[in-house]
C-alpha cells in the first residue's frame, strides 16, 4: 500500500470501532499517525493496540465536550507535532419514530453530537495550526440526510445540516483547508445493526450491488478525499451507497 500520508497526523472521532476505526486503520496503513477518540476507554485502548503504539494515540472522552476536544488536540500536537487531518465521524441516533413525537431533550443532544461537535472540532484544529499549514477535514454524513427517512428523520435532518455545513466551511476555509463529506448508506457496523438485523438479505435486495456496505468500503473513499490526490476537491458530499439511492431508497 502507498505511503501517501507519510508525515501526516490525523484525529478521528468515534474511532474505537466501525467506520471510524476502519478509516484510522487505512490512514495508518498509508503512513499517518492517528489520534483516536471515543467514549469507551477499553475499546479505544484495544483499537490503539491493534494499530500500534508508535502509530496511534487514544484520548477517551465525549465528542461534544469542548474540553475533551482541546485535550485531544493538545495531546496530539505533543505526541506528533501537529494536526493535518480531521475526521468527524462521531454520530448518535437515540430516537426512532415520527418527528411529531420527538423528545426535545433527545433532539438537542443529537444535534450537539452530530452537528455542533463537528463544528467545534473543526474550529479547534483550525486554530491549533491548520489555518497556517493547511489540511483536510472529512465529515461523515449519511444518505438519511439526502431525502426523507421515516423513523430516523431527525438523525437525517442533523446529517443534512452537517452536509450543508461542510459546504459552508469549504467556502470559508479554502484554499488552506479542504472540507468534504461522505454519505454512506447502511454499513454493517454495531451502530447500524438495528437497520438490518435478522433481515439482511431483504434489506440488501434493494441495493443494485446486492449487499450492504462494510467499513472498508468507506475507508478507501475517505482516504482519497483526505489525500493530496483530492487536492482540487472541496465542499463535496460523496454518496457511498451501493446504488440504493438510485432506486429511491435510503
Amino acid at each position: 500500500m502507498s505511503k501517501r500520508f507519510d508525515g501526516r497526523v490525523a484525529i478521528v472521532t468515534g474511532a474505537s470501532r466501525g467506520i471510524g476505526l476502519a478509516i484510522a486503520e487505512r490512514l495508518v496503513a498509508e503512513g499517518a499517525k492517528v489520534t483516536l477518540t471515543a467514549r469507551n476507554s477499553e475499546t479505544l485502548a484495544e483499537a490503539v493496540e491493534g494499530l500500534g503504539a508508535d502509530n496511534a494515540l487514544a484520548v477517551p472522552g465525549k465528542a461534544d465536550d469542548e474540553e475533551h476536544q482541546a485535550d485531544a488536540i493538545a495531546k496530539t500536537v505533543e505526541a506528533f507535532g501537529h494536526v493535518d487531518l480531521l475526521v468527524n465521524n462521531t454520530g448518535i441516533n437515540p430516537a426512532y419514530g415520527p418527528l411529531i413525537d420527538l423528545d426535545h431533550g433527545v433532539a438537542r443532544k443529537t444535534f450537539e453530537v452530530n452537528v455542533l461537535a463537528a463544528l467545534s472540532w473543526t474550529q479547534q484544529v483550525y486554530r491549533a495550526g491548520m489555518s497556517e499549514h493547511g489540511g483536510a477535514v472529512l465529515n461523515v454524513c449519511s444518505v438519511a440526510g439526502l431525502r426523507p427517512s421515516p423513523g430516523i428523520g431527525y438523525y437525517g435532518a442533523t446529517k443534512a445540516m452537517l452536509a450543508h455545513m461542510t459546504q459552508e466551511l469549504a467556502v470559508e476555509l479554502g484554499p488552506t483547508v479542504r472540507v468534504n463529506a461522505i454519505a454512506p448508506a447502511v454499513v454493517k457496523t454495531q451502530f447500524a445493526t438495528a437497520l438490518y438485523a435478522d433481515k439482511e438479505d431483504e434489506v440488501a435486495a434493494a441495493y443494485p450491488m446486492q449487499r450492504l456496505g462494510i467499513p472498508s468500503d468507506i475507508s478507501g473513499a475517505s482516504a482519497f478525499l483526505l489525500s493530496e490526490e483530492a487536492s482540487w476537491i472541496t465542499g463535496q458530499i460523496l454518496t457511498l451507497d451501493g446504488g440504493v439511492t438510485l432506486k429511491g431508497g435510503v
